[in-house]
């Protein structure tokens, strides 16, 4: 199994041990996320340090009002570590508001840009913005990979199937209240669904309260398999393979 979207440099230096507990769960390999250069570096670190670790580089949209052309070529240069294998999370976030909406787009455009560029997928942040989203991302070429990180508006839903987008749910699909996101499961082609944890944030129903991390996947996949009828198996086989493919991992 595969967690697509965990934040380890936030696990308060208890990466390893989380990664252990994945992997006694059967979870074997982690996409970590950097978000700000700070922590791109310390996700590389981890990155380098662990088996079945590879890490997405971005600049968040909470930080947009701080980023420059120099925090972008910076992200350049780490994103050419042989374990970096995609750009992101990047995005908007107009619920937070956290950086001023002009910021966030243009480095949300600089980072979309860049992961054309490298040829790398990019891994989207997006909430109260649907509409800016999607126009950002059907401007990019055709072929890009873009990757709904912890998909939570169903509003996106319609575009990711006309363009092939891969749509990844985290936790929260397994939320009492999110019957919504659990329809939108039901929908997504098999060839483009992911599964993430959002590690440490969103710790799924069975372990909500409790801090999250990888291991906690599974939970996650069991929904997806009982909301799409199959095997929770057959599911972890689909999107091991989603995975492989949109991040290209060896």
């Amino acid at each position: 199994m595969i967690d697509t979207h965990a934040h380890l440099d936030a696990l308060d230096g208890e990466a390893a041990d989380a990664l252990a507990r994945a992997r006694t769960a059967g979870v074997t390999r982690v996409i970590a996320i950097g978000s700000g250069l700070d922590s791109c570096r310390a996700t590389l670190e981890i990155a380098e340090r662990e088996v079945g670790v590879f890490a997405a580089l971005g600049l968040h949209p909470h930080q947009a009002g701080e980023v420059g052309e120099e925090d972008v070529e910076q992200l350049r240069e780490l994103l050419s570590h042989p374990k970096a294998v995609a750009v992101g999370e990047a995005g908007l976030d107009y619920y937070r508001d956290y950086a001023p909406r002009d910021r966030q787009l243009e480095a949300f455009h600089a980072q979309a840009a860049l992961a054309v560029d490298l040829g790398k997928p990019l891994v989207v942040h997006s909430r109260a913005a649907d509409n800016e989203t999607v126009a950002v991302l059907t401007a990019l070429p055709k072929g890009a990979r873009v990757v709904l990180h912890c998909f939570s508006s169903p509003g996106l839903l319609g575009p990711a199937l006309d363009h092939d987008w891969y749509v990844s749910f985290a936790g929260n699909v397994t939320y009492p209240n999110a019957e919504e996101l659990r329809t939108a499961a039901a929908r997504v082609p098999s060839g483009r669904l992911l599964a993430e944890t959002d590690s440490p944030y969103l710790a799924p129903q069975p372990v909500r309260g409790r801090r999250n991390e990888p291991a906690n996947v599974v939970h996650t996949l069991a929904a997806l398999a009982e909301v799409r009828g199959v095997e929770r198996a057959e599911l972890e086989r689909t999107v091991d393979a989603n995975a492989l493919a949109v991040f290209g991992l060896p």
